[in-house]
């Protein structure tokens, strides 16, 4: 059984979404999402100062076996790219809650419905 930290929120997508103190998110994907696509060989983020909306698109994750969208969980501002990802992408395999893509400031206060908890999110799977 993979284990899914209770300290943030999910997507059925795969990904998730860490309140941090200042209000922003620190946003990645779950063990989950990384075992199916395998080695990760290349992450793309989009531009700081980006908008994006819950479920857009915002980063891609190039691996061995396929390229595939990150969605976003929230919709906000992209704030940040985690910049150790382009020296070493396979971050994400080893330990994918330890490390975000991206930190977004949210556009208002998290209300939406498409967002699980950690148990809600571990019935889905």
């Amino acid at each position: 059984m993979l284990s899914i930290p209770d300290d943030r929120c999910y997507r059925a997508t795969h990904q998730w979404a860490k309140l941090l103190p200042d209000g922003s998110y620190d946003v990645g994907i779950t063990d989950f999402a990384q075992s199916e696509l395998g080695d990760l060989m290349f992450v793309d983020c989009l531009a700081i100062g980006t908008s994006v909306k819950a479920g857009d698109s915002c980063a891609t994750l190039e691996s061995v076996k396929t390229a595939s969208e990150v969605a976003c969980p929230i919709s906000g501002t992209i704030i940040a790219v985690n910049p150790s990802l382009k020296q070493r992408p396979e971050q994400l395999n080893e330990s994918p809650y330890d490390h975000w893509i991206l930190r977004i400031k949210p556009d208002s206060p998290l209300s939406d419905t498409n967002l699980l908890s950690a148990s809600e999110y571990q019935q889905l799977l």
